[in-house]
């Protein structure tokens, strides 16, 4: 079946409330670990990650980093409206642009208290530094879901990225039902994050800390980062009878050609996601890689734009299925040299569901995920039907659930092609 006609009805379960962690635990490599290999379950802690890892394989995290992405206005009557700051405007070719404007930013954002909002301005005053630095925004446009928000400040030395560290607060996942706190900044940031750019944590590297990569190190097991900025997409919710009337949400990603090398190099190795949005960035290589194969195929010459390579929610459905890896990277390696790109800055609305057959990665770290979502369906297009399994152990095992919760290590399913 093509994933178009599967019904989100189908994949869900009951999580109870006292199931979701609200906060993460003290050392984060004790969370709880599920390791799910050829239709059997056991479960460890993630300290004792590498004991499940071969030697010569390759992890790829996203360092991302979480966006102080709520802005608080309060109005002289006492109201109080928010930003919620969801991605830049589409002048802008990427988030890093974005965020090292300085004086003034285009932001499209969500407002809350929105009918509050007569005046023509908000105005913010915060302390930065031991200077006042005077904060207002302003509706530009009213769009289909959100706002275009112009955002201005005096102080044109500091840039949006440092505003928002200094005068937001960190956006928690709406689910933890609990305003953010001091301790968020650090708890709900990987050890690793180094991109500004997301409203949301890549949950499943949260589970890492310093002991654990250097054990992952000593084990001659690869490390490498590619980075995509998780957007507020992430928690909408499927609302439609099938997936061909939900739409994914597009979310930039940066990866250099470094890093691509050493997928090809790693490419008869084995590879691991660490995080949905890690296996979302490098499965969108490989079909990029097939987009620009096929273009110069069917032309006398390459794609120049990098628009033309963006993959859209139902590409790999469609694209031809037969490019080894090898031979899709290095087609985009080529074009990122012909166009003199170092990094690949651009954006994937890949969608992947029980259908899809995983081209680069043969296995992934994961949380454990709502349900009816499509990061449910993205661990099912993994290890097929056994997801109920999976979970329904989790569940038994009082395993915690979602973004602060334990985690899994997920092998390919043997049986499960495309």
């Amino acid at each position: 079946m093509h994933p178009k006609f599967l019904s989100i009805n189908d994949y869900t379960y009951l999580l109870p409330e006292d199931r979701i962690a609200k906060h993460p635990f003290a050392k984060r490599d004790e969370s709880k670990l599920l390791i799910y290999e050829n239709e059997n379950i056991e479960a460890d802690i993630y300290s004792n990650l590498t004991n499940y890892l071969p030697t010569d394989s390759l992890l790829i995290f996203n360092n991302t980093k979480v966006i102080e992405a709520r802005l608080l206005f309060k109005k002289k009557s006492g109201a109080t409206i928010e930003l919620f700051c969801l991605e830049p405007d589409e002048r802008y070719k990427d988030i890093t642009t974005a965020m090292l404007q300085t004086g003034k930013v285009l932001w499209n954002c969500l407002i809350g208290g929105v009918k509050k909002w007569k005046e023509e301005f908000l105005l913010k005053e915060v302390l930065i530094n031991n200077t006042t630095i005077h904060i207002s925004a302003k509706v530009i446009e009213k769009k289909t879901d959100c706002f275009l928000i112009e955002f201005n400040w005096h102080d044109t030395k500091m840039n949006f990225a440092e505003l928002l560290h200094h005068a937001g607060s960190i956006p928690l996942p709406p689910y933890l039902k609990r305003d953010a706190e001091e301790s968020d900044k650090k708890n709900y940031q990987t050890i690793y994050a180094d991109n500004d750019g997301s409203v949301a944590a890549p949950t499943a590297g949260l589970h890492f800390t310093k002991e654990l990569l250097n054990k992952i190190s000593a084990k001659n097991i690869a490390t490498d980062f590619v980075t995509l900025h998780v957007g507020a997409g992430t928690f909408k919710p499927v609302k439609a009878a099938l997936m061909k009337d939900h739409e994914m949400h597009a979310e930039f990603i940066d990866v250099s050609i470094t890093s691509i090398e050493k997928i090809i190099a790693h490419s008869n190795k084995t590879i691991v996601a660490v995080g949905t949005t890690s296996l979302r960035t490098i499965e969108s290589l490989y079909w990029m890689g097939v987009k620009i194969s096929q273009w110069s195929i069917a032309n006398s010459h390459l794609p120049s734009k990098i628009d033309d390579i963006i993959i859209h929610q139902w590409d790999p459905y469609h694209l031809p299925q037969n490019i080894s890896v090898k031979q899709s990277l290095h087609s985009l390696i080529n074009w990122m040299k012909e166009n003199k790109f170092n990094r690949l800055r651009t954006k994937t609305q890949i969608i992947i569901a029980p259908g899809y057959d995983l081209k680069i990665a043969k296995g992934l770290i994961t949380n454990f995920h709502q349900p009816q979502s499509t990061l449910l369906l993205l661990v099912a297009a993994i290890v097929g039907e056994d997801w109920r399994k999976i979970y329904d152990y989790a569940l038994k095992n009082n395993f915690r659930f979602l973004s602060f919760g334990d985690g899994s290590l997920l092998w390919k399913h043997s049986t499960n092609q495309a």
